[in-house]
C-alpha cells in the first residue's frame, strides 16, 4: 500500500521536531565541550595538573534550568508542545525560556518535511535532512560564539562527497570534489589577501571548511551563487546591526550563518535561483 506524500512529509516533520530538540542541546553544549578540551590541552602542554571535571557531553548531565538548576523532566522536553504548555517559562522559577528553542525545532521540522515531500522516504531525503540539521546547528553556534566546529563541518564535507558518490545529490563526483577544493581555496585566498592588505583577519578557518562542504554538496558551479547570496545577506544584516548599535564588541559579524542560509536556499530553490534573486540570473 502506497501512502500519500503528505503523510510522508508529516513523518519527516515529526522526526525533524525531535532532531531540532537535540540540535538545541548541540548548539548549547558543543562550544562548551570544545572550551573544556582546549583548557585541558593547554594545561597538559604547559605542564599544569589536569583537573578532573564532571562529565559534560551531549548526553550528560541532564538538561537543567540555567537560572534555578531545576532538572527538566521528559514531559517538559516535548518539542514545541512543552514550551506552549509551560507558557515559555520554567516550571520551577518562572524565568522566561528563550523562544529560540521552539523556533529551532519548528525550522528543523519544516526543513525535514520539505526534504521528505520533495524526495520521499529515500536515502536522498535522509542525506538532505542531515545536511539541513548540520547547517541549522552551525548557523546558531557561529552566531553565538563565532566558532564553526570541526565536529560538524568536516562530517558535513565528507557527507557531501559520499552522497555524491552514492548518487544521492545528483552532483557528479568530479564536480563535488572540485567544489570542495575550490570552496576551501577561494576563501583561503580571500582571507590571506585581506590579512596582507590590512593586517586583520576577516574570517576564520571554519568558514573555509563550511564553504568546502557546500561545494561538495552542490558542485563547484554553485559556489559563486552561494557566496554572492551569503555576502549580500551578511552586508544587509551587518549594516542593520550597525545602524541599530547592536554589533557585538569588536564589530564582528560571523560569516558562517550567511553561508549556511545561502546553502539552505540553494537546496530549496536551486543555486541558479540565487543569481535571479540578486539580479544576476
Amino acid at each position: 500500500m502506497e501512502f500519500p506524500s503528505w503523510l510522508h512529509a508529516a513523518v519527516g516533520g515529526l522526526l525533524g521536531l525531535l532532531v531540532g530538540s537535540f540540535l538545541n542541546v548541540v548548539i548549547h553544549r558543543l562550544p562548551k565541550m570544545m572550551e573544556r578540551r582546549w583548557a585541558a590541552d593547554y594545561a597538559e602542554m604547559s605542564g599544569q595538573e589536569v583537573v578532573e571535571q564532571e562529565a559534560f557531553n551531549l548526553v550528560v548531565p541532564r538538561s537543567r534550568c540555567p537560572d534555578c538548576g531545576h532538572q527538566i523532566g521528559w514531559y517538559e522536553n516535548i518539542p514545541v508542545l512543552s514550551y506552549l504548555f509551560l507558557r515559555g517559562k520554567c516550571s520551577n522559577c518562572s524565568k522566561p525560556i528563550s523562544a529560540r528553542y521552539p523556533l529551532v525545532e519548528l525550522v528543523t521540522g519544516g526543513l525535514f518535511a520539505w526534504c521528505v515531500w520533495n524526495w520521499g522516504l529515500t536515502p536522498t531525503a535522509g542525506a538532505w535532512c542531515l545536511f539541513t540539521a548540520a547547517l541549522v546547528a552551525l548557523t546558531l553556534i557561529d552566531w553565538d560564539t563565532t566558532l564553526l566546529p570541526d565536529d560538524i563541518t568536516l562530517p558535513l564535507l565528507w557527507g557531501g562527497l559520499i552522497a555524491s558518490v552514492l548518487g544521492w545529490t545528483g552532483v557528479e563526483v568530479t564536480s563535488s570534489v572540485w567544489g570542495a577544493v575550490a570552496g576551501y581555496l577561494s576563501l583561503w585566498l580571500v582571507y590571506w589577501g585581506f590579512k596582507l592588505a590590512t593586517g586583520k583577519e576577516g574570517m576564520g578557518y571554519g568558514d573555509f571548511k563550511l564553504f568546502a562542504a557546500l561545494g561538495a554538496w552542490f558542485g563547484w558551479q554553485a559556489l559563486v551563487p552561494i557566496v554572492l547570496m551569503a555576502s549580500v545577506i551578511g552586508a544587509i544584516v551587518g549594516i542593520g546591526m550597525k545602524l541599530s548599535s547592536s554589533l557585538r564588541e569588536g564589530g564582528v559579524v560571523p560569516f558562517g550563518p550567511f553561508l549556511a542560509m545561502a546553502g539552505i536556499t540553494a537546496m530549496l530553490f536551486g543555486p541558479q535561483s540565487i543569481l535571479r534573486v540578486i539580479g544576476l540570473g
